[in-house]
């Protein structure tokens, strides 16, 4: 008999569900009798032993439901080892309902903060493995994240819409994208979308440049411009600030976010109207796209093969197009971002599209 606690950790996106439904179902089809806890809320639930028994009727028709039948929620590895309101002790607590279960492994499903985590419970002793979540794309040791490419579909989609106002009304249109610190949703998203602009964090930006571009594309007499924006894309002179600097100036900063800056400076200097369109959570929600829904089940698949071979201590990546193990202690703490000569990149720069660089 294996006993197998599983939990999802930080934001929440397409796929959770189908990757723990791949997990659950190799795991039934193997030789060994296997009991399934459910930890609820993510690792809240581990540290206060909130849990429920899974069958395999819980893990039935959701290969198409987005979000996560376990509930989620965001518990910052930095604050992870401080007392909680009550002095208990957060990694204590969680290692105590681990051995009280006698769990012969967790699976845990995540991003950056909760590999973090799960790679100091495996250094704690603790059987892990984990799968990589996020529509961020930022996890390292691996090319793809569960998530991602039903993100991209859905901001594309956002880019589409508003292309056909945009051109109705002669106007400039920025679409916030979601990302974090990285810029692959909007790179790819402002790409299949046909955007003419497109801003990320890895690439700071030099507004008169992003002017540049709306202007050129008026001579040619194109009526309108679509740039898109990642959530973290920084300008050059905000770049350069000594990072206590930029703390200090963020903590009066004016605007909602980096849109609404883009777009003040745009209307200042050009006088044309701008409209700033923030598709937010969206992007998180909904069915998981088909290659989505493959993918995860293929990294469900290995998971669950990963603890029939009592292998742990591995996230399940995906690396040159096929499924791969890779030491937690390799994923930690890193963070995979866009390389500004990437290929990907020029063949943009190529396009005409423009970075602000």
């Amino acid at each position: 008999m294996k006993r197998i606690g599983m939990l999802t950790s930080g934001g929440d996106c397409q796929a959770l569900n189908a990757a723990m439904r791949g997990v659950v179902k190799t795991l039934a089809n193997g030789k060994e009798e296997v009991e399934i806890y459910g930890f609820l809320d993510g690792y809240r639930g581990l540290i206060y032993g909130n849990f429920r028994m899974l069958t395999d009727k819980d893990f039935s028709g959701i290969l198409t439901k987005g979000g996560t039948i376990l509930g989620t929620s965001r518990t910052p590895f930095k604050t992870i080892q401080d007392p909680d309101p009550n002095g208990l002790n957060k990694v204590e607590a969680m290692k105590q309902n681990y051995y009280k279960l006698q769990l012969d492994c967790l699976v845990i499903l995540g991003g950056n903060g909760t590999h973090k985590t799960a790679n100091l419970l495996r250094k704690e002793g603790l059987n892990i493995v984990t799968l990589p979540k996020t529509i961020d794309n930022d996890l390292w040791g691996t090319d793809m994240t569960f998530g991602f490419q039903s993100a991209v579909d859905i901001a594309t989609d956002a880019i589409d819409c508003i292309h056909t106002t945009a051109a109705s009304h002669g106007r400039v249109f920025i679409v916030e994208v979601m990302g974090h610190k990285v810029g692959w949703l909007t790179l790819n998203a402002g790409m299949a979308g046909g955007a003419d602009i497109i801003l990320i964090p890895e690439i700071p930006y030099d507004i008169d440049k992003v002017i540049e571009k709306i202007e050129d594309r008026d001579k040619k007499g194109c009526r309108f411009t679509i740039i898109a924006v990642a959530e973290g894309a920084i300008s050059k002179e905000d770049a350069a600030l000594p990072k206590k600097d930029y703390k200090k100036k963020m903590e009066k900063y004016p605007f909602p976010s980096v849109s609404y800056e883009v777009a003040a400076q745009i209307q200042e200097k050009t006088g044309r109207e701008v409209r700033v369109t923030v598709p937010g959570h969206m992007q998180r929600g909904g069915s998981p796209c088909p290659y989505d829904r493959v993918f995860a089940s293929r990294l469900g698949s290995e998971a669950g093969k990963l603890i029939l071979d009592n292998q742990y201590g591995f996230m399940v990546g995906y690396k040159n197009r096929e499924i791969v193990r890779v030491p937690l202690e390799d994923v930690a703490g890193k963070l995979k971002t866009v390389d500004p000569d990437a290929t990907i990149v020029q063949e943009a720069k190529m396009l005409g599209i423009c970075f602000g660089d």
